[in-house]
Formats: C-alpha cells, structure tokens, sequence
C-alpha cells in the first residue's frame, strides 16, 4: 500500500512538472497543422495599409534583395504579434538589431526587427495576434534610417512577402464595413 502510494505521489509530481512543456508541445503541433493564414493583422499600432510601401525584394547592400516590409512609425510605437504563435527567439544580431522570432500558424516564423526595446517576453511564450512584442526603433543595419519595423514571413520554401497578406486584411475589413445591414425581422 505504501509503496502505491509513493508511486502515486511520484507520479503526479511528474505530471505536475511536465504539464508545461508538454502543452507548449501540444500547443506547437496544433499551430503547425493549422491553415496558413491568408491575411495578418497590422503589427505595428496605429499604421494603416496605405501607409505602407511594398518593399519587397527591394535591393540592398552585398547584392541581397529586400525579404520583408519596412513599417515607418515613431520610434518606441508598439509592434504587436500579426498572429498568434509561440516566442521561437529573441535575439541581437548585426542585421536585425533586436530581433523577436514567433512561430504562427502553419509553421510560419514570423521575423520582427529593428526594435528599439523588446518587450516583457521570454521564448517558449504563447502570444495571442495583438500581444505587445516591442517597441519600434532602428537598431542593426537600420541605425542611418528612420525608425521602423522590419517585418519578415518565412515558410518552409524561404521568405513570403508580407505586403498582400497585411493588404489583405484590411481589404476584408473594409468590404465588411460597406455591407448593407441586414432587415431587422
């Protein structure tokens, strides 16, 4: 009987232990089997889809083309999560600056650079499309620019330009918005 017990106690001890990661697991493989989105939402506050410039493939130094958008705002502008994901990486690097990766649906990396500060997040964090990221800035190779947000899609083939799947989210809401309401009954 005691022994039972121990093994019992033992048992959901281990349970108890591994129930984080295992759910963060759980939570991973449902986000990678999920439909890749065919819209993102907005991540920086406050921009509208008519501010943006498509940038993509645009040329930049040492013959490399251009795999994002840059979204100008004021520096220290919140940067929000486009969809929801786990923290994959935050990091410093010579090119990006400050840098948050977020696995989203699909199994997509979302790729946000530049930022001025990074915000209280840690990797292996769920973050829901909306949750604060950082802070706009021009850290990196963007210290001779005006503050913005380098943002970067990437699937299993490479890098996808972000600039339809951010119109198209704002193409939606706007049909959305000139529907007729419907007749009371």
């Amino acid at each position: 009987m005691f022994r039972r017990l121990v093994v019992l106690i033992l048992f959901c001890a281990l349970a108890y232990a591994a129930y984080p990661w295992l759910s963060l697991a759980l939570y991973g493989f449902r986000l990678a089997s999920m439909p890749l989105p065919s819209s993102l939402n907005m991540p920086v506050e406050g921009v509208e889809v008519r501010q943006l410039r498509d940038t993509w493939q645009a040329f930049r130094t040492s013959s490399r083309r251009h795999e994002g958008i840059d979204i100008f705002a004021a520096r220290g502008t919140p940067v929000r999560a486009s969809v929801e994901g786990i923290i994959l990486r935050i990091e410093e690097t010579n090119l990006g600056g400050k840098v948050v990766w977020v696995m989203g649906p699909g199994n997509q990396r979302h790729y946000y650079a530049h930022l001025d500060r990074i915000a209280d997040i840690k990797p292996g964090q769920r973050v829901q499309a909306g949750s604060l990221l950082g802070y706009v800035g021009n850290t990196g190779n963007a210290a001779s620019t005006p503050p913005h947000l380098h943002y970067g899609v990437y699937g299993a083939g490479g890098a996808i330009n972000p600039f339809p799947l951010l119109a198209g989210a704002q193409a939606r809401a706007g049909s959305a918005d000139k529907r007729s309401p419907r007749a009371n009954p």
